[in-house]
């Protein structure tokens, strides 16, 4: 199987190590280089906004998304330490090419939204640094991708420690900057009690929950954590899901004060002083040192910018690769890709800064974290049902209660946007000089997405419901055996695998054998976790399969037939013959109604291989 981001798939070594502390620190470094997508350009502006404009008032939300961020990080986790899958290839796997096609176009909007809001950051961080113009600052950010080619060549761990350095160069800036800012603490306080100043605070808080839990960081954190190479018995996945949460809390919580530091020094310089239309980072940038009366204010401002633009742009671009090699099962040139997810972000920044000027970057970058949150649900919600699915996760599946609070974040996230995109067609609707364009462009276009979202919410629990229907009740079996003829089997072996075909070679094996004969009901249950765990599985298939085996049994018992089951695990043309060559049996019978593999069995490869492991006769009934 394709192995995500195979460069550096399981390069570090996290087994061996003399100590606690040591093993711990193997494992740390996968969430820094998330975490910096936490504190990106793109959160400063919607931090900015919600700062100057409603004060502390906005703060509850960051510790809200902290919170989701954390609780959605730790399943994306989960997924690619369990499963050995990222997020985009559990989803190339589960849903159809068209579905993939369009969730791949969608996590590519995400990535090029991010990636502008990280551009449009840095460019303006080299700008206020070095006074060199905006659309310049923009093209040079094309340099970085070399960068991260560099620094991947150099391996993982080079990376991590990269990134581990730009984000304590932002958390020591803004450090100084609170000292500088001396925010009133009691308000702070008041800050974290859930309140809505007003309608245009709802666009806010839902760039802010944009900004802060980040689609493609859910792809990013699947496959980082792949990069780490340990024990995959069931304790040392335990131990690596642990020390992955230890990893994450931290990095989140510190994401989480860089965020709530850029609201403060907002609420407490531009809100205080009554400059609540202050959104654009350049007059951030201009008022501080007036405000807090130093110089190293906006120096400091200026270099943690860039340092979060420099190092979300790294992991912006990985997730990128991430995505495409995904969904699309497409390896192309990693400085090509980098290359390409750059230009995709750069050309529309270029072209608005040139048409509109400077002044717009501000709106730019809101509307880029706006568009992110939109596309959270497609990441989100195929997640939540992959780290549920027991077979799926092979025994490492999130609890129910967990998964309550999962889909009720779900539903806050996704009805918060479907509010915000409402309430945005509307006002285009109302303000439009010719409204029919939009009722057949983007209307339209809304609805799709809308019936997407329904049918990615609700298709695992309708696919589940027709897996348990499908599984043939032993009940709507006809059995046509008749007392007359002669029998000479004793002991006979029927394979069964509850489709239609179980009735007539129950039947066929009734008619060998009588009353007389003593018979064995053999399933082979063939998951992934089946074939990993043995016996030791216990996802949903599992269940279903001893609970239809334990009905047949008892259904066939109840007519007077000496029935005994035998439940496999693995690959049938090795389970079954390990069965039969243990057991004195006189005869296998195998029903089959003409399809591929062992659920439809037909004279194809799994009888072909079996017929010359086993030592007795084996009667093949076609339907």
């Amino acid at each position: 199987m394709d192995k995500s981001l195979e460069e550096v798939n399981q390069s570090v070594q996290t087994q061996n190590k003399t100590s606690v502390f040591r093993k711990i620190l193997a494992f740390f470094g996968p969430a820094y280089l998330v975490s910096v997508g936490y504190m990106d350009p793109g959160n400063w502006a919607t931090d900015i906004a919600g700062g100057s404009q409603f004060g502390y008032s906005l703060l509850w939300v960051l510790l809200m998304s902290n919170i989701m961020a954390l609780l959605l990080q730790s399943f994306s986790a989960r997924l690619g330490i369990v499963t050995q899958r990222d997020l985009a290839q559990a989803s190339r796997e589960t849903y159809s090419k068209p579905i993939n096609y369009v969730l791949y176009f969608l996590a590519e909007i995400a990535i090029a939204a991010c990636d502008l809001a990280e551009v449009l950051g840095m460019a303006i961080g080299i700008n206020l640094l070095f006074g060199i113009p905006l659309v310049e600052g923009v093209l040079i950010t094309v340099l970085d991708t070399f960068l991260l080619l560099f620094l991947i060549n150099k391996g993982i761990r080079k990376m991590e420690a990269f990134i581990i350095v730009l984000v304590t160069i932002i958390g020591i800036s803004f450090i100084f900057e609170m000292i500088f800012a001396q925010p009133e603490m009691d308000k702070v306080i008041y800050g974290l009690i859930p309140s809505m100043p007003s309608e245009a605070a709802l666009y806010i808080a839902i760039g802010i929950i944009g900004a802060t839990v980040m689609p493609h960081n859910l792809y990013l954190h699947s496959s980082l954590v792949q990069t780490r190479k340990f024990d995959r018995s069931t304790t040392g996945i335990k131990q690596a899901i642990k020390y992955n949460f230890i990893d994450s809390a931290i990095a989140l919580n510190l994401a989480f004060f860089v965020n709530a530091a850029i609201l403060i020094l907002a609420a407490a310089t531009f809100y205080k002083n009554g400059m609540f239309e202050v959104a654009e980072i350049q007059d951030a940038h201009q008022f501080l040192q007036p405000l807090l009366g130093t110089k190293w204010a906006p120096i400091l401002f200026a270099v943690a910018l860039i340092a979060a633009g420099q190092s979300s742009t790294v992991t912006g671009t990985l997730a990128g690769q991430i995505i495409m090699e995904g969904y699309l099962n497409l390896r192309i040139q990693p400085w090509v890709r980098r290359i390409i997810t750059r230009l995709i972000a750069i050309v529309p920044a270029v072209i608005v800064i040139s048409i509109f000027g400077e002044s717009v970057t501000g709106k730019l970058l809101i509307l880029s974290q706006v568009i992110l949150s939109l596309q959270l649900g497609f990441a989100i919600i195929p997640l939540i049902h992959f780290v549920s699915d027991k077979s799926k996760m092979k025994g490492f599946h999130i609890s129910k209660t967990t998964q309550i609070i999962a889909w009720v974040v779900a539903l806050i996230i996704v009805s918060l946007n479907v509010k915000l995109v409402f309430n945005e067609i509307m006002d285009w609707l109302e303000t439009s000089e010719n409204p029919i364009v939009l009722w057949l462009t983007v209307v339209p276009l809304a609805i799709g997405f809308l019936i997407l979202l329904l049918y990615i919410v609700f298709k695992p629990f309708v696919t589940k419901a027709k897996h348990d229907i499908q599984n043939h009740s032993p009940h709507s079996l006809k059995l046509q055996f008749s007392q007359s003829g002669s029998y000479n089997k004793k002991n006979i072996a029927v394979s069964v695998d509850f489709s239609s075909a179980d009735e007539i070679a129950i039947n066929s094996a009734f008619e060998l054998g009588g009353m007389e004969a003593k018979y064995t009901l053999i399933h082979v249950v063939e998951t992934v976790g089946a074939m990993i765990y043995g016996k030791n599985i216990d996802d949903h298939e599992t269940l279903i399969d001893e609970k239809l085996l334990k009905e047949y049994k008892e259904m066939l018992s109840q007519k007077g037939f000496n029935v005994k089951t035998k439940l496999g695990f693995g690959k049938p043309n090795k389970v079954i013959p390990e069965i039969i060559n243990k057991g004195e049996f006189d005869v296998l019978v195998m029903g089959t109604h003409g399809h591929t593999g062992f659920k439809d069995l037909i004279f194809g490869t799994t009888v072909d291989k079996l017929r010359h492991k086993i030592s007795i006769p084996l009667f093949i009934v076609k339907n």
